[in-house]
């Protein structure tokens, strides 16, 4: 079966049109604030029209979406494993499955800026329940017999706090930033022993 040249070339297009789009919006984020960038601005840096960037994107959210969806997706998938209180330094820094989530996406430079906008904490921390609640709720109804319910109050706690560590570490990894996730792990691991039914 054969597939249209023009398609092809279409989607070719589009696709670069919509990573260019992402791309001058995180070149941009490292200039100035989220709550200063514009689709002027935007379509400024990346050289395109107005009607260029709606023909992919409604508002300068659904990039800010997009470009978080691709931060999240681009970084290791979580694994929630049981009994990890003890895991030591040497072994999370082998195991980038075990650190939080925002702290992978954190990892990689380019999206550091946008993990660090005061502005979008509660946004991003709202985005990446989303895209991990389907992997942590079960795994800690698993460790501890709660609820659906309870293990979302949970693992918004969790999350929080995970988010808030790292934003005050700056999303560096150095070893008291280490030393902080093998305590947090270990203190996450306890309450979940001290709740298992």
């Amino acid at each position: 079966m054969s597939t249209n040249p023009q398609t092809r070339k279409t989607d070719r297009r589009t696709t670069y049109t919509i990573n260019l789009i992402k791309e001058c919006f995180l070149e941009l984020i490292q200039q100035m604030p989220y709550s200063q960038i514009t689709v002027t601005k935007l379509c400024r840096t990346a050289d395109l029209s107005r009607s260029t960037f709606y023909l992919h994107f409604n508002t300068i959210t659904d990039v800010l979406n997009a470009v978080l969806d691709d931060a999240l997706l681009a970084v290791p998938e979580s694994h929630f494993a049981d009994g990890q209180q003890n895991v030591s330094i040497d072994y999370l820094k082998k195991n980038e499955s075990l650190i939080p989530a925002c702290q992978r996406v954190g990892s990689s430079g380019k999206y550091r800026k946008l993990l660090l906008d005061p502005d979008l904490s509660e946004y991003i921390v709202g985005r990446i329940m989303v895209h991990e609640r389907d992997k942590v709720i079960p795994s800690i109804k698993r460790k501890t017999g709660l609820s659906t319910q309870d293990a979302e109050t949970l693992f918004l706690y969790i999350l929080h706090g995970s988010f808030a560590v790292n934003r005050a570490n700056h999303f560096n990894k150095n070893d008291e930033w280490y030393h902080q996730v093998q305590l947090l792990n270990r203190f996450t691991d306890g309450g979940y022993q001290s709740l298992k039914h």
